[in-house]
């Protein structure tokens, strides 16, 4: 009993032969391009969680606020926030 079989060459040519006629051969490098920009993409950032919390700046360290059993952030210092404080 076989639980999930990987494709042998001969679909893999059936299936490359499906992939060019839905989307034409002048987008499939396009399309490789941006396969792999995001794949390139998405292990920079892995990379950037492994290293830790570099990009949050200092106001989401601030303790949330609570109100009425509700968390709420600590607001920052935009506009909308400063009018809240009154």
């Amino acid at each position: 009993m076989t639980l999930l079989a990987l494709p042998g060459p001969s679909e893999l040519w059936i299936i490359a032969l499906i992939v060019l006629l839905l989307f034409g051969a002048r987008k499939l490098p396009d399309l490789a391009r941006a396969m792999g920009s995001s794949i390139s993409q998405f292990k920079r950032g892995l990379k950037d969680e492994e290293g830790g919390d570099a990009g949050i700046g200092p106001e989401s360290s601030a303790p949330p606020r609570v109100e009425g059993g509700i968390e709420r952030p600590q607001p920052t210092g935009t506009k909308a926030t400063q009018k809240e404080r009154g």
